[in-house]
Parts: C-alpha cells; structure tokens; sequence
C-alpha cells in the first residue's frame, strides 16, 4: 500500500467522527426537548386547582377539561420527540464512533442498545408512529362532528392506527 493512498484511508475513515457534531446537536436538542415538556407539565399541573373552581359550570368546565387534554397530549408529545433525538443521538454514536458498553453491559434489556442502521431506523420508527397517533388523538379531541362523514373520518382513522400497530407487531414476531 503507497504512503499516499494509506494517509487517504485513514482520513477517510476518521471523517466518521465528524458525526459527534450531530450527536452532540441531538443531545443538546433532546434536554432541551425534556426540560420544555417538563415545565409545561409543571404549569399544567399547576393551573388544576382551577378545575376546582364554582366559576366553571356547564360549558366553561367542558373547555377547561378539553383544554387540559389537550395539553396533556402536548406534554407526552414533546417527552416523545425529546427520546427520539436521544436515541437518535445514542444511535448514531454507536452506530459510527464507538459502542456503549454501559448498554452492552445492562442487565435490563435496552433500547438504546443500537447494532445496525435498520435497527436505529426501526426504533426511531416506533417512536415516531407513537408522536403520530399522539398527534392524531389530539386533533380527534378538538374535532367537531357536523355530519356522518366527520365520524367515518375519524373511524376510518383509528382504523388505519390500529392496523399500523398490528403490522408494526407482527413485523416484530419476525
């Protein structure tokens, strides 16, 4: 092997650190991704004494409720996006710069523990359909059924969610 060629190599082969960029952006991304859903969830269990309130009767206290929910969706959407980047980040750390051994070495299995490019994508994939039908259950709450083809709508819908998670099962008994 030329001198040349042997320099070309390695520094084609450690441009794979350049991933630690990403890594890192992802890491950052996803606590920042945590410490926002924490503190909405901190002013939504805060603003709960309100429900208590003798001012909300009849209507009023059915828009607090849906508004609650709504917000509760929020919350467990953003905690869903924030371990998205973090198993991105843990990902693409394993995949292209060095294993975890802490991950290696759990006694508990791990879902961190990532071993090849269809594994990231497939968890990553997971997660992402669970933020999907998060979101999807958030906008069926705010919807208003004025005719029989907004409630097929809706059926149709769970439908299509409940044979993405029977397919998403059986791809796992595999």
């Amino acid at each position: 092997m030329n001198p040349v060629e042997k320099i070309f190599e390695s520094i084609l082969w450690n441009s794979r650190f350049v991933v630690i960029t990403a890594v890192i952006s992802s890491l950052v991304t996803a606590f920042a991704m945590f410490y926002m859903a924490t503190v909405d969830a901190y002013f939504l269990v805060s603003h709960l004494g309100d429900y208590l309130s003798a001012d909300l009767v009849g209507e009023a206290r059915k828009v607090f409720r849906a508004n609650t929910v709504t917000h509760v969706v929020e919350v467990i959407d953003g905690y869903l996006l924030a371990t998205v980047l973090l198993m991105f980040a843990l990902g693409l750390y394993e995949l292209f710069v060095s294993k975890i051994e802490q991950a290696e070495a759990s006694e508990t299995p791990s879902v961190l523990a990532i071993h090849s490019l269809d594994d990231l994508k497939s968890r990553l994939g997971r997660v992402i359909l669970m933020i999907l039908i998060v979101n999807f259950f958030e906008q069926a709450i705010s919807m208003t059924f004025e005719t029989p083809l907004d409630l097929l709508a809706l059926a149709a819908g769970i439908t299509l969610i409940g044979a993405t998670l029977y397919l998403t099962h059986v791809d796992d008994s595999h």
